[in-house]
């Protein structure tokens, strides 16, 4: 079952930064997340997920929503440039002193780091981020998942109305039609 938020919060602001990620198939995964939960854009710095989408096209096996039409990936050299007056830095990794996710208070501008598939997020942005929270599980989880988490927990925190049938018609996949019925 795929369920995706109905209508975008114009006050808010996402931004998705993945620090070297290696695998297409993640990325293509983060990609439809985003889509789902509405982030505003996915940004990447190392040269690893390029190489490896040049070579194979995983991500358009996971992206079946097609989000990289409307919402842009983005490689850059640095994630602390990607960090605008009022948006905070918000570093999501397993490291010691974390907050754990479901004490975390989400700003309404984020950009949320996540470290890559097979390292953790540089020291130097830990330091330098608003804050550091991790998702509290007994071992890691892959980078998708990792970001679908998070977002949902962000989503689920606000006071968006999304929950109704109208939503679900809206985001399902086209060969589900079922129906809880009525007893």
């Amino acid at each position: 079952m795929t369920t995706c938020a109905s209508s975008v919060d114009r006050t808010s602001l996402v931004k998705i930064g993945l620090v070297n990620p290696k695998s297409p198939t993640n990325v293509g995964g983060v990609m439809r997340a985003a889509g789902c939960y509405q982030a505003n854009e996915i940004l990447y710095t190392g040269k690893r997920y390029a190489l490896a989408a040049k070579h194979r096209g995983e991500q358009y096996n996971t992206d079946t929503k097609r989000v990289g039409q409307h919402i842009p990936l983005t490689a850059i050299d640095d994630l602390l440039s990607a960090q605008t007056d009022g948006v905070k830095l918000i570093c999501v990794d397993l490291v010691e002193g974390a907050i754990p996710l479901p004490e975390f208070v989400h700003p309404d501008k984020a950009i949320y780091v996540f470290g890559p598939e097979d390292g953790t997020i540089d020291q130097a942005l830990i330091d330098e981020a608003d804050a550091v929270v991790y998702v509290p599980t007994i071992g890691c989880m892959n980078l998708a998942s990792s970001v679908n988490v998070l977002l949902y927990d962000r989503l689920a925190k606000t006071n968006m109305q999304i929950a109704d049938d109208a939503l679900i018609r809206q985001s399902r996949d086209n060969n589900n039609r079922v129906k809880v019925r009525q007893k």
